[in-house]
Order: C-alpha cells, then structure tokens, then sequence
C-alpha cells in the first residue's frame, strides 16, 4: 500500500516499499533535547493557537508525560531542531517549564517538511477554513498540483478544495474576521458573491454590529447587488414641524430595519387630510 506521504513527494505507484519504511524508520530513536534548543515549524498552517487547548493539554502532559515524542529536524550549523511535527504539545511543556522533551530526529528538506506539516494539520479539525486553504495552496505551489491533483492525493472533492481557496480572495479583514471565528464560513462564502471589496468590508461590519445570521446577510448582500428603485416620498409642503419630525422618524426607523437584512417594502401617499405609509414585511427572511 503506498504511503499518503509518497503521493504528495510525487512518489510513483511502482515505488520500492522497502525506501518509505526506510525513510520512515530513519532515526527512530527517542532522545531528550532541551527544550530551548526547538523552534518553530516556519511552515506552520496554524497562526492561532487555542490557548485553553494548550492548557489542557499542559494539563495532560503533566499528568501522563509526552506519550508522543515531537517529530523534529537538525537545522544546518546549529546546535537547534526545526519541529517537524508536535508544536501544540512542545507549546504545552514550555508552559510547563519543562527543561527537555523527548524528541524523534528525521532527515528531511524543506518541501517535505513543509509538507508533512501542512498534511498534519489538514488532518486535525482545528484550522480555521482560511488556514485550511493556505495549506492547500502551498501544497499546490510546491508540488505544482492542479486542484484536482491534490483532492485526489488527500482524499477529498475537487469542489472542497476550490470553495476554500476561493476565501483567499476576500480582503484581509474578511479573512482575519474568519481566523478569529468571528463570523462562519457560510457568512464568508456570501461574502464572495460582492465583487467589490469596499462592499464587503462594509457588510462584515453590519454582520458584526448587527449580529445577522447568514439568512439576512444573504439578504442584505441581496439588496446591495440588487437595488430596486426607490418610489418617490411624497415632498412634506405646508406641514407643521411636529408631522415632518415624525415622518422623518418613521423613515430613518425603515431604514434601519432595511440595513438588518430584511427586504421589506413601503409606500407613501399624500391624502387630503392625512399621510398613509404602508409597510409589507416578508415573513421568510
């Protein structure tokens, strides 16, 4: 059975078996390094950490010890490690203060590590989506994979892998929105529909303030492609200031209910003796 790892490094099927359990077993051996000697995976997908994660975690690994060993590399003309794999549990025993965590030394160069970092992480349910699609565009760009390629070679769907590479398109603060899970994924895919960016950074403000669920944020997206136009107001002639205040209020009070997502209509009409406003709310939003 080929290895998933062979299939990214562009391994062909007819791959002797015997060179992956080679590279697999290389250095096996468990060793304890101090803990200041590691660094960071640069090619790390994950650029937030859950804090409470790690903490429970910590809590594990001060309970039970480093079951796992951290998977790591030598860095040339240094007397440090590049972790390959384990940064969450090296985050861990740092909080601990712990001096050395044992460690597993593999020989590996920039693109696979890189790689087996990416493959890692895309494994766990804890990326956020635009993380996820970061991972999948570097994998692309090292291993000059199609799209299609690399659903292939990961086991998913063509369609999985564009829908999240195409939230990289959004503006910054769209993206850094979604890493912060301040809005979901289905907010974001809405979202792409306005080619503009202005107009979406103007909508991720009103999903934000107003708390819009992704129904009246597709409404709200809605009416911004789609404006309908607007039936004349009636002009307030020979009126007193009292009427004209409330007129106005009961405009800027449509407008409002307008800019929550819901697409209701009115209609104003200027009768002899009084003013009629008319409003249709839809039930569906």
């Amino acid at each position: 059975m080929l290895h998933p790892l062979s299939r990214i490094f562009g391994l062909g099927d007819k791959v002797d078996e015997t060179l992956i359990e080679e590279k697999e077993n290389i250095q096996d051996e468990i060793i304890h390094v101090p803990i200041k000697a590691l660094e960071p995976n640069r090619y790390q997908p994950r650029n937030i950490f859950d804090e409470e994660k790690i903490k429970e975690l910590a809590q594990t690994l001060h309970t039970h010890g480093m079951i796992q060993p951290i998977v790591v590399r030598k860095i040339d003309e240094s007397e440090n490690y590049e972790i390959i794999a384990g940064e969450r549990r090296w985050r861990a025993a740092t909080s601990l203060e712990w001096e050395t965590v044992p460690v597993i030394i593999r020989e590996m160069n920039d693109k696979e590590t890189a790689s087996v970092a990416l493959i890692e992480n895309l494994q766990r349910e804890e990326l956020t989506v635009i993380e996820e699609a970061i991972a999948y565009e570097k994998l692309i760009e090292m291993h000059q994979l199609t799209q299609e390629a690399l659903a292939q070679r990961l086991g998913k769907s063509q369609s999985t892998i564009a829908n999240k590479m195409r939230l990289l398109k959004l503006p910054e603060p769209v993206q850094q929105a979604i890493m912060e899970k301040k809005i979901t994924e289905r907010h974001a895919r809405a979202l792409i529909s306005l080619k503009d960016e202005e107009k979406q950074v103007h909508v991720l403000q009103q999903i934000l303030e107003r708390d819009l669920n992704v129904k009246q944020t597709e409404a709200l997206i809605e009416q911004l492609s789609n404006p309908t136009q607007k039936k004349k107001r009636p002009r307030l002639k020979g009126i007193n200031k009292d009427i004209r205040i409330a007129m106005n209020t009961i405009r800027q009070s449509l407008n409002m209910v307008t800019e929550t997502g819901i697409n209701l209509e009115s209609d104003e009409q200027d009768h002899e003796d009084y003013y009629q406003i008319t409003i249709k709310i839809p039930k569906k939003k």
